[in-house]
């Protein structure tokens, strides 16, 4: 019976680039990846190893597409967005090697205030 079993539908994050994405496209695709793996962060932070699992596979996919937005504001917005979601999963380490790459001083400031950990 499996025509009755429901299928999974993909993660966003698993889905194929069709073509090369602009800056603008670029950044909204990381901002849907990062607000869908909003859950599994939470889980990885419970070390919750399926839900840690999808969370690696999302930040990785958006710090891929982040290394290739070549606009400085539009990246550093993305990688905002990303240190977010890796504060949330409790993954501190690799947030404070994002906040590094943060150029814009006023978005630093922002990702300080949101996360005065980063800074220690």
């Amino acid at each position: 019976m499996k025509w009755l079993a429901k299928q999974k539908p993909a993660d966003i994050w698993d889905e194929a680039i069709e073509g090369p994405l602009g800056d603008i496209e670029a950044a909204e695709r990381i901002r849907a990846i990062c607000a869908a793996a909003t859950a599994s962060a939470a889980g990885s932070a419970r070390n919750d190893r399926q839900d840690s699992e999808r969370y690696e596979r999302a930040g990785r996919v958006a710090m891929e597409i982040a290394m290739k937005i070549s606009d400085g504001l539009v990246r550093d917005d993305a990688v905002h967005r990303i240190v977010d979601l890796c504060m949330m999963a409790n993954d501190i380490k690799t947030a404070q090697i994002l906040f590094r790459a943060i150029q814009a001083s006023w978005i630093r400031e922002m990702v300080q205030r949101d996360h005065p950990a980063l800074v220690q």
